[in-house]
C-alpha cells in the first residue's frame, strides 16, 4: 500500500526551483530514503511534505488523502512525524519532558480540567511520564532519564529527538540527516534505532548524507538533482547509476569507487 504519494510538487523561492515537477510514492512499512548533493532539494522537500512550506504547484497525499498545505500539528493528528536537519530540542527541559511534548496529541490539554486538577489529568500525566520513560530507553538513554537536555553530548540529542518523534506514535517517521555530525560509534547507533523503529511498522522516509547507513537501511532510493528525480531504484541499481555517480562524484570518477563502498 503507498502511504505518501508525492504529484508534480514544484517549490520556488524568489524564481529558484527548489523542487521542480516531482512525483514519488512511499510503500507503508518500507525505509525509503532521499540522496542527493547539497542544495538538491531534499529538505525543502521535508518542509513540503510536513506542511512547513506550501507548494508552488503539485500534491501531497498521505494515506490516500490530500493533505497538501496542511498545518504540522493536523498532520501529526493524522499520523505524520519528523525530526530536523538543524536540532530541534527544548534545552531547558529535561530528556522526559522534551518527549513528553511529543504525547500531546494523547493528552487532555482542555484548560477547565487542568485547573481542577480532575483525576483523569493526574492519571494522563504519570502515563505521559511512563511512556516517555520507555522511549528514552527504547533510543538507548534509559540511563539519562530526567537528565537536563542541555548537559547530552550531539549524538544522545539525536536520538532524543527521535524519541519524541516517535511519542506522537507515527505511521510516517521522516528523518532529516539524523547522522549528520556523528562518528562512527553514534552512526552505528541510529543504523541500530532506524531498523528497529522499521520493524516495528513504521514507515520511515530519510534524508541521510552518509550512504553507507543508506545503502545498509534503504529499501528504496530516491536521487534528486537540482529539485528534480535524477534516479530510484534499489541500492545496487543506485550504487551503479553512472548518473549518480557523476552527480556526486563528477565527470572524473571514471575508476574511483562506486558510491556506497568502503572507500566512498
Amino acid at each position: 500500500m503507498t502511504i505518501l504519494a508525492v504529484e508534480s510538487l514544484s517549490r520556488e523561492f524568489g524564481g529558484v526551483h527548489a523542487l521542480d515537477a516531482l512525483s514519488f510514492a512511499v510503500e507503508e512499512g518500507h525505509v525509503h530514503s532521499v540522496i542527493g548533493p547539497n542544495g538538491a532539494g531534499k529538505t525543502t522537500l521535508f518542509n513540503v511534505i510536513t506542511g512547513i512550506y506550501r507548494p508552488s504547484a503539485g500534491r501531497v497525499r498521505f494515506a490516500g488523502e490530500d493533505v497538501t498545505g496542511l498545518q504540522p500539528h493536523l498532520l501529526a493528528a493524522r499520523g505524520m512525524s519528523r525530526t530536523f536537519q538543524n536540532l530541534q530540542i527544548f534545552f531547558n527541559m529535561t530528556t522526559r519532558e522534551n518527549v513528553m511534548v511529543g504525547l500531546h496529541r494523547h493528552l487532555d490539554s482542555r484548560m477547565a480540567p487542568a485547573i481542577l486538577r480532575l483525576p483523569r489529568i493526574a492519571r494522563g500525566d504519570m502515563m505521559a511520564r511512563e511512556k516517555a520513560a520507555a522511549l528514552l530507553d527504547y533510543v538507548g538513554l534509559g540511563d539519562q532519564i530526567d537528565e537536563a537536555a542541555n548537559g547530552l553530548p550531539y549524538g544522545a540529542l539525536k536520538r532524543l529527538e527521535i524519541a519524541r518523534a516517535l511519542a506522537a506514535e507515527p505511521r510516517l517517521l521522516l528523518l532529516d540527516e539524523p547522522a549528520a555530525g556523528l562518528n562512527p560509534a553514534e552512526t552505528r547507533a541510529i543504523d541500530d534505532l532506524i531498523g528497529r523503529v522499521a520493524a516495528r511498522g513504521v514507515t520511515i522516509l530519510l534524508v541521510e548524507h552518509d550512504m553507507r547507513l543508506v545503502m545498509e537501511v534503504s529499501d528504496r532510493i530516491l536521487v534528486l538533482d537540482y529539485g528534480r528525480k535524477l534516479a530510484e531504484g534499489n541500492a545496487a541499481e543506485v550504487r551503479a547509476n553512472p548518473d549518480v555517480i557523476a552527480a556526486y562524484l563528477g565527470s572524473a570518477s571514471i575508476g574511483r569507487p562506486a558510491i556506497g563502498t568502503s572507500e566512498a
